[in-house]
């Protein structure tokens, strides 16, 4: 059983910078051909996929966020890592880390197949 565990800071201050972790245990996130995958959720709001990072290494930015976000892994621990840089009160959101079987930025959810509990992140003075 594939299990993904967010962790980070659950309130960060504007113009700062999030950095949130996903655990991964029961795959490694070499293992082809899976992303491992960023995906939000603004209160009031739709998902939002953010980004991924392929099996091999290779990282995929959503263009809006592509300016300020960075997606990066450390084999070792099994973990992959999303940091968004200069963050503002329109951050605030759920953040998932998910596992997809193709590149999936329109979130079709059949293309998932696991997910983290998701983890509560305000921007907030």
């Amino acid at each position: 059983q594939v299990q993904l565990q967010e962790s980070g800071p659950g309130l960060v201050k504007p113009s700062q910078t999030l950095a949130l972790t996903c655990t991964v245990s029961g795959d490694s996130i070499t293992t082809n051909p899976y992303y491992w995958t960023w995906v939000r959720q603004p209160p009031g709001k739709g998902l939002e996929w953010i980004g991924a990072i392929s099996s091999s290494g290779s990282t995929y930015i959503r263009p809006s966020l592509k300016s300020r976000t960075s997606i990066s892994r450390d084999t070792s621990k099994n973990q992959f890592t999303v940091q968004l840089s200069s963050v503002t009160p329109e951050d605030t959101a759920v953040y998932y880390c998910a596992r997809s079987r193709v590149l999936e930025p329109d979130l079709k959810l059949d293309e998932y197949d696991y997910w983290g509990q998701g983890t509560q992140v305000t921007v907030s003075s």
